[in-house]
């Protein structure tokens, strides 16, 4: 008869972020001792490490952090939302992202780097993958910087931790705004700050793109210039935050929008999780 409870196999899935069947296969091997059955899952998940490596990494948790000037967006990747929810795994991307600001890693080889808790964040997260089963990978990280920065968390399901982050690096004195615009990259996803920002063979492939379905629409030759440059135009204002149309007043650009409260936006990030 198993020596331990329910309420004990909740208790370790909470500390541990391990499924239930692997919590309670550690009890039973740890006699019930909730100690125990955390070195447990700690030792069986570290054998599994190798292959969990080719698994896919679509859930997580996106975190912001503002420190000496420098905003730092990070997304912590594992592979399922039980995992994602957990309070041990939310737990560790706070730590790891106040290590990643604390040294001011800027790549994500820096932030592996990195220490927390007496050892590298690298080892950390090997550490608590092995615990809790799964596949979790410190995926990227993203550093703006000037007079001011924004950071935007966004949860696209109340169930789940942010899986939304922005930030926007500003200069001026209208917070509230600056905050409204990073609120409008969280929905519009652009990609680019500005139209000189968008690389020339992108451009050269939106044109090309535009004039051959322009063609095949059978648009006359005369009106092909004028035909290619509006889409051209179309995708700018599609893809370059300052051209969209502001979020709370699409009457207004982000660039008229900012020009009006006094701010200049210098960068920004923003990050989905999984994408």
């Amino acid at each position: 008869m198993a020596n331990y409870t329910a309420a004990d196999v909740k208790t370790l899935r909470e500390r541990s972020g391990a499924g239930m069947m692997d919590c309670k296969g550690a009890l039973d091997e740890a006699n019930g001792d909730l100690d125990k059955a955390m070195e447990v899952l700690r030792l069986k998940g570290l054998k599994g490490v190798t292959k969990r490596e080719g698994r896919t990494t679509s859930n997580g948790i996106v975190i912001a952090r503002v420190a000496a000037g420098k905003g730092y967006l990070i997304e912590l990747a594992c592979e399922t939302d039980f995992v994602a929810k957990a309070d041990k795994f939310i737990a560790l991307g706070d730590q790891i992202a106040d290590a990643i600001a604390a040294a001011g890693a800027e790549t994500v080889d820096a932030a592996l780097a990195a220490t927390v808790a007496g050892k590298t964040v690298g080892d950390a997260i090997t550490d608590e993958a092995a615990i809790m089963g799964e596949k979790v990978e410190l995926r990227r990280i993203a550093v703006v910087s000037d007079e001011n920065i924004d950071a935007y968390l966004h949860r696209t399901s109340k169930d789940l931790p942010p899986q939304v982050g922005v930030l926007v690096a500003f200069k001026g004195a209208d917070v509230e705004t600056a905050h409204d615009v990073a609120v409008h990259i969280a929905a519009f996803s652009p990609s680019y700050l500005a139209i000189e920002d968008v690389p020339q063979d992108i451009v050269d492939t939106e044109r090309r793109i535009a004039t051959e379905t322009a063609r095949n629409e059978g648009k006359p030759e005369a009106a092909l210039e004028k035909i290619v440059e509006g889409r051209v135009k179309g995708f700018f204002k599609e893809n370059c935050l300052l051209e969209q149309d502001f979020a709370k007043d699409n009457k207004l650009s982000v660039a008229k929008v900012l020009e009006q409260h006094g701010l200049t936006v210098s960068a920004f990030a923003r990050f989905r999780v999984g994408a």
